[in-house]
């Protein structure tokens, strides 16, 4: 019977390590074909591309990201082809699993959980004599009966057979995110993740994890992301893969890791600041709340005051990224309580800082005790909240107008100094300046449009403006020292109108040209010509002694220049300063 595995991924860059484990297992019984899409891709070019294939049985993965999308492909298949037999399986599937039988009658089966032997079981038996009553961790129709056959025990891990290794695959690896598992499990019990319903941790055979993860380097694999869900729980296992990381990697390649941070030691950091190459390895560390009282309501031990030295002993050694997480809508967590999560978290200026909103998901303990805390939330995945009985729903939509402009103006780092001394030196706090620039972001309804970079930049300052700041011409000051400094090449029109004429542009040129030591000496070493400085440089004022800000984050009102050089040839931006008076002389 042909079979085809098949899910949506929520990017193209996605692939899912879910099929392709199954696939695997099931070899070399039988010969499954993989079929992958995005939730962006048009149901009728799904359901035409799998009915090409001529499948007699299809699975789908399923999650809360594509169940909404993988309900409509299979129930057109199942009216072009009744006799189809469709099976789902994944963590959207697996809790409340007869509310979905019912829901979906299109559905033949469900696997129940780990799916691999399952799945396994479930082909002998749709290639054999249809007993399924000997398959666990499966639900069917007999009779017209529902019937649920629980897991009976977990899978060895050990034994698994690499998913890694099939051939259609190996021309995508350098082009798409690659996911690798180590264990499964997790040793906590937040009471808001799936992934504390599993009891303990078990791990791969890690000869066999190095011997995957050294292929997937040889065929061109350029971003691996470790899915476990605490990378680190056994620090000398971590400590194992972080220094055969090291001494294996490629040039290039990336990995990613889920990290619990107040249970890493400062050794381990520490040998990561001396060991590991820059831009080798990225964290994501789930912070979600610095409210002990929240924490302590969803079975959430964390210890804030050594997340805060791990993250900050990771950042002062700048050799890896870190992503940190906040969800929005915890027990007991309002909107004044949350604002100071977000505070006491942004204090840490992580290269990322993700604001996400609770989600009920099926089969974890928050959503069992919803009534406990008044929780209103959607009907349909992603089951996200709506309110509950301490913060409105007028509350959480103005924590998402923080949501918009922090993902655009800081997790993007378009103005990363423009944005440091607003939330230092003009704003109350940095939440406040999100919350107030969310606020006006929304009433001006950009959140319903697409934005080039300069538009991000004049909007910004039409806020500013509007909010009768004092220091809008500074801010503007650090605008432009933003902008041009994360260009490549020498942008053609700026956002804003030019301070200087042209004449009195040529005039500042020439006495540069005449006197290139007023930029300092490695601006001289350069001998630029009088072509290189108007073709391949941008000159521009601004209302402060930038060069004195930078050194010592103190402000002094004293006019000065940027000269902005574009280093084509060696893709080098490189930005020059000197005050005004420098060059008074020269232009009268």
């Amino acid at each position: 019977m042909k079979t085809v595995l098949s899910t949506l991924n929520a990017k193209y860059i996605h692939t899912s390590l879910s099929i392709r484990y199954l696939k695997a297992y099931a070899e070399p019984d039988y010969d499954i074909e993989l079929a992958e899409y995005t939730i962006k891709d048009p149901a009728m070019n799904i359901v035409t591309d799998l009915h090409a294939k001529k499948p007699e049985i299809i699975g789908f993965s399923c999650y809360i990201w594509n169940i909404e999308e993988t309900i409509k492909v299979i129930k057109m298949l199942k009216k072009i082809n009744p006799s189809l037999l469709i099976v789902l399986g994944g963590p959207e599937v697996t809790y409340d699993t007869r509310e979905w039988m019912e829901k979906i009658p299109e559905v033949d089966f469900i696997i129940i959980g780990e799916g691999e032997q399952s799945f396994k079981q479930l082909l002998d038996e749709l290639h054999g004599e249809h007993n399924y009553e000997n398959v666990s961790g499966i639900a069917y129709r007999k009779d017209a009966a529902l019937q649920i056959k629980p897991q009976r025990n977990k899978i060895d891990l050990k034994t698994l057979p690499s998913p890694f290794r099939f051939k259609e695959d190996l021309s995508q690896l350098s082009k798409r995110v690659t996911y690798i598992e180590t264990s499964r499990g997790c040793p906590f019990s937040c009471q808001f993740c799936l992934s504390s319903i599993e009891v303990g941790v078990r791990y791969f055979d890690r000869d066999k994890v190095k011997e995957d993860i050294r292929f997937l380097m040889e065929h061109g694999a350029k971003t691996i992301k470790f899915v476990d869900r605490t990378f680190n729980i056994s620090r000398s296992y971590a400590m194992e893969m972080f220094q055969f990381l090291i001494d294996e990697h490629k040039p290039g390649t990336v990995f990613q890791f889920e990290i619990t941070a107040d249970i890493m030691r400062p050794e381990v950091i520490q040998f990561l600041n001396d060991n590991a190459p820059k831009g080798l390895f990225r964290f994501e560390i789930g912070v979600q709340s610095t409210n002990d009282a929240t924490n302590e309501l969803v079975m959430r031990k964390q210890n804030f005051s050594k997340l805060t030295r791990t993250v900050t002993m990771v950042k002062e050694g700048q050799k890896i990224d870190q992503h940190l997480d906040l969800i929005a809508g915890l027990p007991e967590e309002d909107y004044h309580s949350f604002k100071k999560t977000f505070n006491d978290v942004f204090e840490l200026r992580p290269e990322e800082l993700q604001l996400g909103f609770l989600k009920m998901l099926r089969g974890t303990g928050l959503r069992l005790r919803a009534e406990d805390h008044g929780y209103v939330y959607m009907d349909h995945s992603p089951y996200e909240i709506l309110k509950n009985n301490i913060l409105s729903f007028e509350d959480i939509t103005k924590i998402k107008h923080v949501e918009d402009v922090l993902e655009k103006y800081w997790n993007d780092h378009r103005m990363d100094e423009t944005v440091e001394y607003l939330v230092s030196n003009v704003f109350a706090s940095p939440f406040d300046f999100f919350q107030d620039f969310g606020t006006f972001w929304d009433k001006k309804g950009w959140s319903r449009i697409g934005h080039q970079l300069e538009d991000l930049y004049k909007h910004l300052f039409e806020f500013l403006a509007s909010s009768n700041h004092d220091v809008v011409d500074i801010v503007s000051g650090f605008m432009k020292y933003d902008y041009l400094r994360n260009q490549k090449f020498k942008p053609r029109k700026p956002w804003w109108d030019d301070a200087l004429s042209k004449q009195e542009r040529s005039k500042i040129y020439h006495s540069i040209l005449e006197n290139p030591l007023l930029l300092g000496e490695e601006f001289a070493r350069k001998q630029l010509t009088e072509k290189d400085l108007f073709k391949h440089t941008v000159l521009e004022t601004l209302p402060f002694n930038l060069n004195h800000y930078l050194k010592t984050g103190k402000m002094v009102e004293e006019g000065s220049f940027i000269l902005v050089h574009y280093d084509t040839v060696h893709s080098k931006t490189t930005v020059y300063t000197a005050l005004s008076r420098e060059f008074e002389s020269k232009v009268g």
